[in-house]
């Protein structure tokens, strides 16, 4: 049998341009730092994981410096020595020896279930118990700009095919010229795309509850965490206020935080994320119960290269839950392939590779392009 000993964790930091620059509530970003983990085996399989935040750490207190001394430093000494198949006992000890740093912990578990798997020869969702469809709807997320610039780019996508719907960025600005802009752009998508906003937490319970009923009415979808993620008696109350499903993203990053939510009646949607949820088997917890509650997933995003895309679309596709489709956008998003098969997107979404591990690889010359010195 191949020798599965871990006898080599590598970190390499890239920093990718983007096509035009995304702006979220808080920051902006027209680079994409990433953060490349590899794990290797004794016997000559390599796996790879993503850490990545998007816009920096603003959002999860995490970035791919801190992420990359904690890798290094913390949780390489644990892998290295140990089987890549000893996922759980490994998972036990790096939180033994780290709190939190759920995206750091997220690049390492993503890049032993890739090793694994490529070792056994199938893909990453087998190990997530099995694959339930073989592609997700693509929503497009539009950044904070104003209304013409948001709506000239919705229409450009909706003529390549490959979206439908398109999430606003919100917060930015006064909320009701926020509410202004957005109406403005959902009078112009009627009939023709679905709309969806997120506010970035940026909100209160009493702005949440003057301004968003404005929203649902003129058509918008789904409002996306108007509250910080603490506050889930807000959510829940927004979440009864409202004729249209709450999503809860800064609020849910444990499966015991699905849970409360769950109980609480806060949320009508979980975006789900491996990387601020510490990885792929977290993220099953969360659609687990999520299914158990009647609770549909939205596979999120946090702007991640092909690496981070792939692992996030094999949770999707493994979880029954994942009925209102997905955010991964990312690789579209960034101006480089770092691939050296892209991943295949039309008019069905995004489709899962085939072949072992994450069924993609990396391309070194890309790699060496944009690594970091």
């Amino acid at each position: 049998m191949t020798d599965l000993r871990i006898d080599a964790v590598e970190t390499v930091i890239v920093d990718v341009p983007m096509r035009r620059a995304h702006r979220f509530a808080r920051t902006g970003m027209s680079t994409q730092p990433l953060l490349y983990v590899f794990v290797r085996t004794a016997g000559g399989v390599a796996g790879v994981g993503e850490g990545v935040v998007p816009g920096g750490p603003w959002w999860g207190g995490e970035s791919v410096e801190t992420m990359q001394v904690i890798v290094e430093k913390y949780l390489a000494p644990v892998l290295l020595g140990r089987r890549v198949d000893d996922v759980p006992a490994i998972l036990r000890d790096c939180a033994d020896v780290v709190a939190a740093n759920l995206f750091a912990k997220n690049a390492v578990e993503v890049a032993l279930h890739d090793a694994w798997a490529r070792h056994l020869g199938v893909p990453v969702h087998t190990l997530l118990g099995g694959a339930v469809r073989n592609s997700v709807a693509v929503t497009w997320a539009l950044g904070a700009e104003a209304a013409d610039v948001v709506v000239d780019e919705a229409l450009a996508k909706l003529d390549s095919g490959l979206h439908t719907s398109f999430k606003l960025k919100m917060g930015a600005l006064d909320p009701a010229d926020d509410v202004d802009r957005v109406l403005g752009v959902a009078e112009k998508l009627a009939d023709v795309a679905g709309v969806r906003v997120d506010i970035n937490a940026r909100w209160d319970r009493l702005t949440s509850l003057t301004h968003l009923p404005a929203l649902a009415e003129a058509g918008v979808e789904m409002v996306e965490q108007p509250v910080p993620g603490h506050d889930v008696d807000a959510m829940a109350a927004i979440a009864a206020a409202l004729p249209i499903p709450v999503m809860a993203d800064e609020s849910l990053r444990t499966p015991a935080d699905a849970l409360r939510l769950a109980q609480s009646g806060a949320a009508g949607i979980f975006a789900v994320k491996t990387t601020k949820s510490g990885g792929l088997r977290a993220s099953r917890a969360i659609g687990e119960v999520a299914a158990a509650a009647g609770i549909p997933c939205y596979a999120a995003t946090s702007i991640e290269s092909p690496i981070g895309t792939a692992a996030s679309l094999h949770a999707a596709c493994a979880n029954p839950a994942s009925a209102w489709g997905s955010e991964l956008f990312g690789p579209l998003l960034l101006a480089e392939e770092m691939l050296v098969e892209p991943l295949v997107y039309d008019a069905d979404g995004l489709h899962l590779p085939g072949g072992p591990g994450l069924g993609v690889e990396l391309d070194p010359a890309q790699v060496r392009a944009f690594r970091r010195s």
